[in-house]
């Protein structure tokens, strides 16, 4: 599906064509009929000799109706420039075609209308006006072509025509990511607020749920049409009709955006690429004030300039528009800037969610320059490196990159090396990734960590693994991810609940080797022995512990491990004859105190070993 959108001055035709062309009245309101002026968009659809369908959007053409005009011509895929031959190129001519060329739009033609109304010579002259017109604007060398409304000549040709350009004009991309900038907001009795626009980068369902940005209004596409005709899906470049459920007009407005929830964040900083048009009556200084128009969003933009104190007519710049509303706009999206004088300039959309920069900063001109014009692994990088870490499938969706573009781009970062993913070598849609050198900072802070940690605590095992994790100042997601990475490339070792550095083992010093030998010894001949009563260093208990030459049961009583495995034999073999055995029979067993039969009880329930009912023990 194509939309062709109309463009020339007021009165020019270009309504009365689109109804010799379609049967259908695009003036939809009272007034325009009454005025005989097109004031709001209005649409039309027909089918081509070829059997292509294909929609209309008719534009005003008065210059204070522009933002109208604005609102319809952003979602277009071929533009019909309508010209009266018996006037010729005018005012609104201009600013129309300004437009296209700063939307970047190249595939278009021009219609000369009431061609009935002027000799032949008139009209050479006319097409010669026009010609000159054209000259480097993204329609130079579009073919023309002179037709009469009123007598239908030429209308077979044209048709025959459009139908010919529309074979070089290419498709709608579609990335899975369905954006309807909403151009119309309205109530049908029985079925309750509808919403029209042009569908982009991606199909809608009937029965999907979506969200109305930059409002954040959650709600689900009830039905669908397309030229008032039912459909369960529309893909992109399809002109839509869309009703939602739950919703009210008050709730929705024209500049508003229908989409899928959670990847389109509305933003009112961005980085654009910024071209004054040649004709602009002065220069644009920095910090001023435009009105922001990009597909059907209108904001107020203070225009911050990069790498320029001005922006003289014809010139381009990297800029930063602080917006006065967010607006839901993706990387490559085209806009214009207007002021009170007219059409001043625009350009493309880099970075939709801008940080504040320094002007003439280079490391930012270069990033911009890269986001812009690099190839889609550069873009992809520079995306990665602003957001990292990220998920894959954020990632793909903040690249605006056609998800097989960026798929194969991605295959390419990792295999170059330029791109680490967390916690597994196998890509995934949840893959944590972060640019390589990221994560060999990320290496070295762990490695500096545990460094610190085994100098601070030579005798501890290793550090807990929580305490690493929040070194690296990373989300819970990722830190795990990244964690799991460093075990598994050997940069340190996992130790149950800790992590240590790739080669440390624990020492004893000789001093303390003494007490470990002392200690050990001691715990052999008599484990009922409060660990105070021994004079050994608490690091030295913790780190035999951690070695498991220990068994803690209580902050001062700790068992050799044979001791506990002889022990619990003695209690499982007490347990399997009677069934049951109290802290007091343990305590006699063992000829030793509460305290310690107490602590030696809590460790066998610990351990899975006993289970408590009441006062007594049982085997689990």
């Amino acid at each position: 599906m194509y939309v062709i959108g109309t463009a020339g001055h007021v009165d020019h035709g270009k309504s009365t064509l689109v109804y010799a062309l379609t049967g259908m009245d695009p003036d939809r309101l009272q007034e325009e009929k009454a005025r005989g002026m097109t004031i709001d968009l209005g649409f039309a659809w027909l089918t081509l000799p070829s059997g292509k369908e294909i929609s209309i959007v008719d534009v005003p053409g008065h210059e204070r109706f522009i933002k109208n005009m604005l609102a319809g011509v952003g979602g277009i895929d071929l533009a019909m420039l309508v010209i009266a031959a018996d006037e010729g190129v005018m005012p609104q001519t201009r600013e129309h075609l300004a437009i296209l060329d700063l939307l970047g739009i190249t595939h278009g033609l021009v219609v000369l209308t009431k061609h009935d109304l002027v000799d032949d010579e008139w009209l050479e002259l006319i097409q010669a006006d026009v010609e000159e017109a054209l000259q480097g604007t993204t329609l130079e060398g579009a073919p023309m072509l002179s037709v009469s409304a009123t007598t239908k000549d030429g209308l077979p040709e044209l048709l025959t025509l459009l139908d010919r350009l529309l074979l070089d004009t290419p498709l709608r991309r579609d990335t899975g990511r369905p954006r309807l900038p909403i151009d119309r907001v309205f109530t049908i009795t029985g079925f309750g607020t509808v919403v029209t626009g042009t569908l982009i980068d991606g199909a809608l369902t009937a029965g999907q749920e979506v969200e109305v940005l930059p409002r954040g209004v959650r709600t689900r596409i009830r039905g669908l049409q397309s030229h008032r005709t039912k459909a369960e899906t529309l893909g992109p470049g399809t002109r839509v009709a869309a009703n939602l459920a739950g919703v009210s007009t008050d709730e929705v407005l024209r500049g508003d955006t229908v989409t899928t929830a959670g990847w389109l964040r509305p933003s009112d900083a961005i980085d654009v690429r910024l071209r004054l048009l040649a004709g602009a009556p002065s220069a644009l200084k920095h910090n001023a004030t435009c009105t922001f128009h990009s597909l059907t969003t209108e904001a107020v933009a203070r225009v911050r300039l990069l790498d320029t104190q001005e922006l003289k007519p014809g010139d381009t710049a990297w800029a930063q528009l602080r917006l006065s509303a967010p607006a839901a706009v993706v990387p490559g999206d085209a806009f214009i800037l207007r002021s009170s004088v007219g059409t001043v300039g625009g350009g493309t959309v880099v970075d939709p969610h801008a940080k504040r920069h320094k002007r003439f900063h280079e490391g930012t001109l270069a990033r911009l320059a890269t986001l812009r014009e690099g190839t889609p692994d550069q873009q992809l990088l520079e995306t990665l490196g602003k957001l990292q870490p990220i998920d894959l499938a954020a990632l793909f969706k903040a690249s605006n990159l056609a998800e097989a573009d960026a798929r194969a781009a991605l295959d390419l970062l990792v295999v170059d090396g330029r791109v680490t993913a967390l916690g597994t070598k196998v890509l995934g849609p949840a893959s944590q990734l972060v640019t390589t050198p990221t994560w060999d900072r990320l290496a070295a802070t762990a490695l500096e960590a545990l460094q610190a940690f085994h100098r601070q605590f030579p005798l501890r095992t290793g550090m807990p693994k929580e305490d690493l994790r929040s070194r690296l100042r990373l989300p819970n997601r990722p830190a795990a991810d990244a964690m799991d990475s460093l075990v598994q490339r050997g940069l340190i070792q996992e130790r149950a609940a800790a992590v240590a550095a790739p080669d440390f083992q624990a020492a004893f010093s000789p001093e303390q080797t003494k007490q470990t030998e002392h200690l050990l010894a001691q715990l052999s001949r008599q484990p009922f022995t409060s660990l105070a009563e021994l004079n050994t260093q608490p690091e030295v208990i913790a780190a035999l512990v951690d070695q498991g030459r220990l068994l803690r049961m209580a902050e001062d009583i700790c068992f050799p491990p044979d001791t506990f495995t002889a022990m619990a034999a003695r209690v499982r073999e007490h347990l399997t004859e009677h069934g049951k055995i109290t802290v007091a029979e343990v305590r006699d067993m063992f000829d030793t105190s509460r305290k310690y039969a107490i602590a030696f009880m809590e460790y066998l329930d610990q351990q899975r070993v006993t289970r408590r009912v009441g006062d007594e023990r049982v085997l689990r």
